[in-house]
């Protein structure tokens, strides 16, 4: 795992708590590589009625697998306009969070749920109205 020094959990006005920034970090850069444990296919199921619901990601080129993300990376919130996005690499089960645009001191680093598609869709908890 590899991360910026500058990065912390802490309050987050969006959802509880999320992944900050104490220093200044430029458009491009990589802010935190994360490992990923693997869901099989045949338990992502069970983990809906789990608390780590809220915290997997999809896994996999068709997303039927799931992964919990170590490090900070299953903290980060949700944006429609995000300042950062997460690179997911199969072949090295990791996740890669990267500067989309600088970001300040104090700020709270966010990504795109929905991925790249400009955060259009709603998301599981906009949806449900939590």
């Amino acid at each position: 795992m590899q991360r910026i020094p500058s990065v912390y959990v802490g309050p987050s006005p969006l959802h509880g708590r999320g992944v900050f920034t104490s220093g200044d970090i430029a458009k491009g850069t990589l802010i935190e590589i994360c490992p990923v444990i693997v869901i099989p296919e045949k338990d992502v199921e069970r983990i809906h009625s789990t608390a780590l619901h809220d915290y997997y990601y999809f896994w996999g080129e068709d997303e039927k697998q799931g992964a919990i993300v170590l490090g900070f990376g299953s903290i980060y919130n949700h944006s429609p306009t995000p300042n950062a996005e997460v690179i997911p690499y199969y072949n090295d089960f990791q996740f890669s969070f990267y500067a989309l645009k600088d970001i300040q001191a104090g700020e709270e680093i966010t990504v795109n749920y929905n991925g790249d598609d400009n955060g259009n869709n709603l998301i599981w908890f906009e949806d449900n109205g939590k």
